[in-house]
């Protein structure tokens, strides 16, 4: 019964010394798992970020697409001549006269 327990301690006096020298390896290891975990976070935070930044730029996009095209509308002659017209503005129909100076008179 003896030699069994003998056996028993010098096998877990082993086991404890060879978990002893590896200690700095399973610390390594264990580092690893953590920069690997973070690393995933991370590059899952910057993923939404991404997204969100797409999205919003359809979003100004549409916009911009948006108002130009009312700008544009509101640029032609005949929305600009109902716009003033309650100011009492209208459209000329005779063409502009040129004024000439003649080089003589001041």
């Amino acid at each position: 019964m003896e030699k069994q327990h003998d056996k028993k301690e010098k096998k877990f006096r082993i086991n404890y010394q060879l978990m002893v020298q590896h200690l700095p390896f399973f610390l390594f290891l264990s580092g690893l798992a953590v920069v690997y975990i973070y690393n995933g976070h991370y590059s899952d935070k910057i993923i939404k970020s991404i997204s969100r930044t797409n999205k919003e730029l359809k979003e100004l996009q549409f916009e911009y697409k948006t108002l130009k095209s009312e700008v544009m509308f509101r640029s032609k002659q005949t929305e600009i001549a109902k716009a003033v017209a309650p100011l009492g503005l209208m459209e000329l129909t005779t063409p502009p006269v040129v004024i000439k100076k003649n080089a003589g008179q001041q």
